[in-house]
């Protein structure tokens, strides 16, 4: 029996560094960083003071004043995202009715900045206990629903069928990927736009992350301030963004003659039901959710030809993402490249899983593996390879995709080639 399977055959990206997926792919194979001074509001006074912050233009993006007006920034950039990606689709939604088109949207901290901004507006800057009501902002319910982010890509898209917000801290974009997977593979839709978006650079994130010391303080150097797997690294930088992509049955985007840029053949997802922000060093949780991953993609792992990694910047994810990718692949973990792009695009939080699928299914489709950039001193400790610093051309038709959020929440995400995952159940 041939198993409905899900293809990505769009893609649509609002990132650090340039809008568009062209701009996001070329800034990840040169390495270049978009890690920067954080220019949305004055941090003079936090310990970190750098983000990935993006270069975005509502009107510039094509979106009107009535929807800049209407939509917060994450709002914003899912929409741009998504509209770009059903462009790449060739239209898709334009063939299939309303009813029979889904979304899946992943966002880990929604409307954070209308919903601090008004904030201080009612308090009077906090000074207030018993805000003003009387000059209400017409669309502040909206910002504090994130159903509103899965809405206005509904909106978008023209979709009446299945609609989620999935929103589990960091790894919110990989589950919102693998949610609209589940939608095609269960028959509920035909078409869903998935993905996930982030706009968390305001004063309550950046303090959030301060407190516990999880970002870096490398504000000198923004540019170099992101280091995954080097010896000096010190923490991770904020960044923002977003990705949407075209999620398809495989037979009706193979009939219509679709560009199909990979197959989603296997994901899970496990818990470590051990610490809000810390993680097991044997990474024995993420390596299980690898193990599924790869079972249900009917794949073996030597089979895997680049780990996209969570690579956040802290020793301590290091560590365990490095033990849970030795564990599950065993030996063929010191032959795979594993590289992370958040040295480059910085940690959009709920939005990143979704970039990072953007990045593999573009690796896939262009045989390129983006490196790790700003990785001089590697760990001696961790022992993988971690693509420093230049991107690598190699014939990838197979990657894993692996993430880890606050939480204890542990995702893997198995994609393959056109034509390379398994055919039968």
């Amino acid at each position: 029996m041939t198993r409905r399977k899900a293809v990505i055959t769009g893609i649509g990206v609002v990132a650090p560094g340039g809008v568009g997926t062209h701009a996001f792919w070329r800034l990840l194979t040169d390495g270049r960083t978009a890690t920067r001074a954080i220019s949305h509001f004055d941090a003079s006074a936090y310990r970190s003071r750098i983000a990935a912050e993006c270069d975005f233009d509502a009107a510039a993006a094509g979106l009107t004043s009535e929807e800049a007006q209407r939509m917060d920034r994450a709002a914003q950039f899912a929409v741009v995202a998504a509209r770009e990606a059903l462009a790449d689709s060739g239209a898709v939604t334009d063939r299939v009715p309303p009813h029979r088109i889904g979304v899946s949207i992943g966002s880990a901290v929604g409307a954070t900045i209308t919903l601090e901004q008004q904030y201080v507006k009612v308090s009077d800057r906090g000074d207030n206990w018993v805000v003003d009501a009387s000059n209400p902002y017409p669309h502040l319910y909206g910002a504090l629903v994130p159903g509103t982010l899965a809405t206005e890509v509904a909106w978008t898209a023209g979709a009446q069928g299945p609609v989620r917000v999935v929103s589990t801290g960091c790894t919110s974009g990989l589950d919102s990927v693998a949610q609209g997977a589940q939608f095609i593979e269960d028959g509920s839709a035909d078409v869903v736009l998935a993905g996930a978006t982030d706009a968390p650079i305001s004063p309550i994130t950046v303090a959030c992350f301060d407190a516990i010391r999880a970002t870096s303080p490398h504000n000198d150097d923004p540019g170099h301030a992101s280091r995954p797997f080097d010896r000096d690294r010190d923490g991770f930088v904020l960044g923002e963004g977003a990705a949407v992509l075209v999620l398809e049955e495989e037979e009706s985007a193979r009939r219509r003659g679709a560009r199909v840029y990979c197959e989603v053949a296997g994901y899970a997802q496990r818990s470590n039901a051990f610490h809000m922000t810390g993680l097991r060093p044997d990474g024995k949780e993420l390596a299980e959710a690898v193990r599924v991953a790869l079972d249900r993609a009917r794949m073996p792992a030597d089979a895997v030809d680049y780990v996209n990694a969570h690579g956040s910047g802290t020793r301590q994810n290091d560590k365990h993402e490095t033990a849970a990718v030795k564990v599950s692949l065993g030996e063929h973990a010191y032959r795979v490249p594993m590289s992370s792009i958040k040295s480059m695009v910085g940690h959009s939080l709920g939005a990143i899983g979704a970039l990072e699928v953007a990045a593999c299914a573009l690796a896939i489709d262009k045989d390129t593996i983006p490196p790790t950039a700003n990785l001089h001193n590697i760990d001696p400790e961790l022992g993988l390879d971690y693509v420093p610093l230049t991107a690598r051309e190699q014939k990838t038709d197979t990657v894993l995709s692996v993430g880890s959020g606050f939480g204890g929440f542990q995702t893997a995400m198995v994609l393959t080639a056109p034509g390379k995952g398994a055919r039968h159940v």
